[in-house]
Parts: structure tokens; sequence; C-alpha cells
């Protein structure tokens, strides 16, 4: 990513952080025009979509994030607890285990696998 698109998305993540999440996802989109397959891009829109109730094109940011960087454990949780907060509890427990594939340790993914076993 060069850095005028690096710039872009930073600023979008601090509007994103700020509240301001149509100005947030207005330069996700561009960033998104410049770097079709950016998982950075994907992951912050799937989130600002969750934020707002769009939770079908969050879901869908984010599981296209997740495909592009396969080894973001960060991704992976986002999608895991996006999936869990939805009641999708089945594949919030596939996503928690492919946490575990990468971060053996992960507390939040084996405090999440063991209230979904027992709720489930």
């Amino acid at each position: 990513m060069n850095s005028e698109t690096q710039a872009k998305l930073d600023q979008a993540i601090a509007l994103k952080i700020d509240g301001q999440y149509d100005d947030a996802v207005a330069i996700l989109q561009q960033v998104l025009v410049e770097q079709p397959n950016s998982s950075d891009a994907r992951y912050q829109l799937g989130l600002v979509y969750g934020f707002t109730g769009l939770f079908d094109e969050s879901i869908e940011e984010l599981t296209t994030a997740s495909t592009l960087a396969p080894t973001s454990v960060e991704i992976q949780v986002d999608l895991a607890l996006t999936f869990s907060m939805l009641g999708m509890y089945e594949e919030a427990k596939c996503e928690f285990e492919k946490v575990l594939v990468l971060d053996p340790t992960n507390k939040r993914a084996l405090d999440s696998i063991k209230f979904l076993s027992e709720s489930l």
C-alpha cells in the first residue's frame, strides 16, 4: 500500500474511533477502489458496518478480510465475535477454533469456545 493510500486508511480509522462512521465508510470505500484486496481496509469497513447495524455487510467484509489475511488473529476474533453477537453460534465456534490454530493460548477464543459449548 502506498503512503497516500495508507494515510487515507489511517484517516478512516481515526474517523471510526471518533464515531464519524459515514465519513469513515466513504474513505474506506475509496481505499478499496485503489486497493480492492486490502485486508486492513476490508477489516475496518467490516467493523464500521457492525457498529452501524449493517450486520450482513459487516460479516461479508470481515469474512473477506479473513480470507485475505488468514493468519490475522485480530480479524478472526472480531469475525467470531460478530457471529456470536448475532446468535450464529456454530459459525462463531468455528472461527474461534481457527483462532486457536493460529494462537493456541488465545484467552478470548478459549473462553468463548467454553461458553459456546456450554450454551449450545
